[in-house]
């Protein structure tokens, strides 16, 4: 609710100000002894109250955007709903800080980012969308020199505990990660609005309504639109 967060409250804003209505229930005020108590319990209630909130409003498709809750099953059946996550479609499970450590500890020459369907399961859902970069070559073959060095003489954990995410290679891959979630995001809604592709009965299927046996590869987009140069979020180009 608007006075809960920052990032949340410029996206209220900016909402209003292009007439989009906005509704909110709050997470952190909803039955907070419940919550304690019994999660299972109070996360079938609060969605059913954010069920209620919702359905008024004739919807395709849900976007979970930095929602950092747990979907309920209910909510998981009544919508199309998809999320972020930082990784290609092949690539490592949890939060973008864990994905990119695992990355470096494999020595991975690739990752990317996806937009998967959410399921009751976190982070399990299939696939929809994704792009991906190398992250090994000109550019980068410095930067993972310096990650072995010190990998070499202060171990894994070492690198983690002693440098963390000030190493070089940690920022970069982070930084060209968060490059391309945002386009992903609205080059997604896109191809849904355009039904170059669609999410029926929890499956992504064609233009023509027939399945894909594989997510919707939308590199050559993102890496385009990069070329061109990135607005910043809630300039004037946006």
């Amino acid at each position: 609710e608007p006075g809960e967060g920052e990032f949340s409250d410029k996206v209220i804003e900016m909402a209003k100000e292009a007439g989009i209505p906005v509704v909110a229930l709050s997470a952190n005020g909803f039955m907070p002894e419940l919550r304690i108590k019994d999660r299972e319990s109070w996360r079938a209630s609060y969605h059913k109250g954010v069920l209620a909130k919702i359905r008024p409003y004739d919807q395709s498709v849900v976007v979970l955007a930095g929602y950092m809750w747990v979907v309920s099953p209910e909510v998981c059946d009544a919508f199309p709903i998809v999320n972020l996550h930082p990784a290609a479609p092949d690539g490592p499970a949890g939060t973008w800080q864990e994905v990119i450590w695992q990355l470096i500890e494999k020595g991975a020459g690739h990752t990317g980012v996806m937009i998967h369907l959410v399921t009751p399961e976190l982070d399990k859902g299939p696939p929809v969308t994704f792009c991906t970069f190398r992250i090994k070559g000109p550019g980068w073959d410095h930067l993972w020199e310096e990650a072995e060095r010190l990998k070499d003489s202060v171990g894994v954990q070492g690198l983690k505990e002693k440098v963390g995410e000030g190493l070089p290679l940690f920022g970069k891959i982070r930084e060209e990660g968060v490059k391309r979630e945002l386009p992903l995001i609205v080059q997604t809604l896109r191809s849904l609005a355009r039904r170059e592709i669609a999410i029926i009965n929890r499956e992504l299927v064609d233009r023509q309504g027939k399945p894909m046996a594989a997510p919707y590869d939308l590199t050559a987009e993102i890496e385009s639109y990069l070329d061109k140069g990135v607005p910043k979020i809630g300039s004037e180009s946006h």
